[in-house]
């Protein structure tokens, strides 16, 4: 795995040390889902909390799931947890084909661009648990 993270050193020259800490955090998150998966299904996953970032590093956490061989699900599942710190709340959605067509199952987030989406028929939505989010947004989502 380490020579597939090599190329993403160079993301230290772009964006500093906070981008470093993201791309740890990154690789550590990822395989605490995989293991917690297997572990424990949906409800036993807990990525750590991320880092202080902004939007810019969310490139830097997609780039680094691509290069650690996350799948899908992970994926999703690490973004989901990113983008809660950065207060917004994403829920992960997964969708599977008909056996017809050949039984397949993709996730990805509701409204992120994805070309498997039109073909995939949701079976579940999962809403990221409410205290991934700071506590400001927890307060409006739970007001009348």
């Amino acid at each position: 795995m380490a020579d597939r993270l090599r190329p993403l050193v160079g993301l230290w020259r772009r964006h500093g040390l906070r981008g470093f800490r993201v791309l740890v955090w990154t690789v550590r998150a990822r395989r605490r889902v995989r293991r917690q998966l297997v572990q424990g299904g949906m409800d036993a996953v807990w990525p750590p909390a991320p880092p202080v970032g902004g939007a810019s590093d969310r490139t830097v956490v997609v780039r680094a799931l691509h290069r650690a061989g996350a799948n899908c699900l992970e994926r999703s599942l690490v973004l989901q947890r990113w983008d809660a710190r950065q207060r917004t709340s994403r829920t992960l959605v997964i969708g599977v084909t008909a056996p017809s067509a050949g039984f397949h199952a993709h996730a990805w987030l509701d409204g992120d661009p994805d070309p498997h989406r039109a073909e995939m028929t949701e079976l579940l939505r999962w809403e990221p648990p409410t205290n991934w989010l700071p506590a400001t947004v927890q307060d409006r989502s739970t007001r009348p």
